[in-house]
């Protein structure tokens, strides 16, 4: 049964007043909080698989359901023909699982990452995000561009919350300038625009004489009381990186990864990749099973925006017959407090492993059973500019799972480069 409307439940409301309305919207979020004077709040996903350990069925069902909305909307023939773009860092998986529901010609997600020696075809920013920039990386501008300017083959936009409607149409502008067509659609978890601004993206998109259409599994608003963002950030610094009584230990695994075979949609992944892509994840799934008791439950936890194919991984282990959850790690600090109800029970702190130390990444929770927080093995997917020595260092992602008493197996897989793969695809 869908929630009823005004149905603002748990710590956040009880203690700030904080109300979530809308048929359906506590179902597909909680309220979090986060210490930032842009957002103090943060609307944690049940089935995107970020900050929560979440089901996998659970996470591909909800996208399948979203997916199918699209369909519904341009139908069989437009979504065949169609490339989808999923935002980064929380929706990359999201809209790679859409675009295989709707069985679209070519995913992309945009990316945070900046790398030397790849090509970026265009930018667009978030203004709420904790990192703004969003890259877009195809191996081949012809990827990501319609046939021509009146093609109605609508670009589809995937992200898991559509909260104003503004990064959307940001992106829209930034891509429309560079690759011109008829019609966009964005598509959302949940969409919490009210009245006001969805008129703004109405008259946005008039402006720059498009079609933008938007659907979501849910819709509704947020209340937010007066002061509210100022209370937030005068809250205490969380306690983060628990100890527990024993340490766990450390497997790690190195998956070799076809350099023809996108590991995910940073570059683009085409339908004619999912044969292979599938064929390679079950190699590195049965890599990761054998270092695995198959008697204790297992978190697979993705790097960032590393999402689709950790999800993969879960999905196969789960087909295995092991318990399973999944999530990611992010880049957004939030605000952790061990509450019954609240959906950031703990939390973990540690340094980017891609290089930079002075910037900080999160993990939240990383356990089935709140009450038993050491009852969980970790099994960490990564790609290769990840798995690096910072990794495994005191206070690395490794380090601080392990201190916390979970049994850590670190899956490091091969990155195939944009050069590789637009070389593979040049001599198909």
């Amino acid at each position: 049964m869908s929630a009823p409307t005004g149905t603002g439940t748990g710590w956040v409301s009880e203690r700030f007043g904080v109300r979530l309305d809308g048929d359906g919207v506590t179902e597909l979020v909680r309220l979090g909080l986060r210490r930032n004077p842009k957002r103090a709040h943060l609307l944690v996903s049940t089935v995107l698989g970020k900050h929560i350990p979440t089901d996998p069925v659970r996470v591909r069902g909800a996208a399948d359901r979203l997916a199918d909305l699209v369909v519904e909307l341009i139908g069989a023939e437009k979504s065949a023909a169609a490339t989808v773009l999923g935002f980064a860092e929380t929706a990359t998986g999201l809209g790679h699982c859409v675009a295989d529901r709707m069985g679209a010609a070519c995913y992309l997600h945009s990316t945070r990452r900046r790398a030397d020696g790849v090509s970026v075809t265009a930018t667009f920013e978030e203004g709420h995000s904790h990192a703004t920039t969003h890259l877009i990386e195809p191996t081949d501008d012809a990827l990501f561009a319609p046939d021509s300017p009146d093609t109605d083959v609508p670009l589809v936009l995937v992200d898991d919350e559509i909260s104003t409607g503004a990064t959307a149409l940001e992106a829209i502008a930034a891509l429309h300038a560079q690759y011109p067509r008829r019609s966009y659609v964005a598509a959302a978890l949940v969409d919490m625009r009210d009245a006001a601004q969805q008129q703004q993206c109405e008259a946005e998109a008039d402006r720059l004489g498009l079609s933008v259409t938007f659907v979501a599994l849910a819709h509704g608003s947020i209340g937010l009381p007066s002061g509210f963002t100022e209370q937030v950030c005068a809250l205490a610094a969380p306690e983060l990186n628990p100890v527990g009584p024993v340490p766990g230990s450390v497997t790690i695994v190195r998956a070799p990864w076809p350099t023809g075979v996108p590991d995910g949609g940073r570059h683009g992944f085409l339908r004619a990749d999912t044969a292979s892509f599938e064929e390679a994840t079950a190699a590195v799934t049965a890599a990761v099973r054998e270092r695995l008791d198959p008697a204790v439950a297992v978190v697979v936890v993705g790097h960032e925006e590393f999402m689709y194919q950790p999800l993969c991984v879960a999905e196969h282990l789960a087909q295995d017959g092991f318990t399973v959850r999944y999530q990611t790690s992010t880049r957004s600090p939030a605000f952790v407090l061990d509450e019954p109800g609240y959906p950031l029970r703990r939390g973990f702190e540690f340094p980017a492993p891609e290089g930079d130390t002075t910037a900080k990444r999160y993990l939240y929770n990383a356990v089935l059973d709140p009450t038993d927080p050491a009852g969980s093995q970790v099994v960490f997917v990564c790609d290769e500019p990840a798995g690096t020595d910072d990794l495994y260092r005191a206070g690395g992602l490794v380090d601080v799972l392990t201190r916390a008493g979970h049994n850590v197996v670190v899956a490091v897989v091969d990155t195939p480069s944009q050069q590789s793969l637009r070389t593979a695809r040049e001599a198909r």
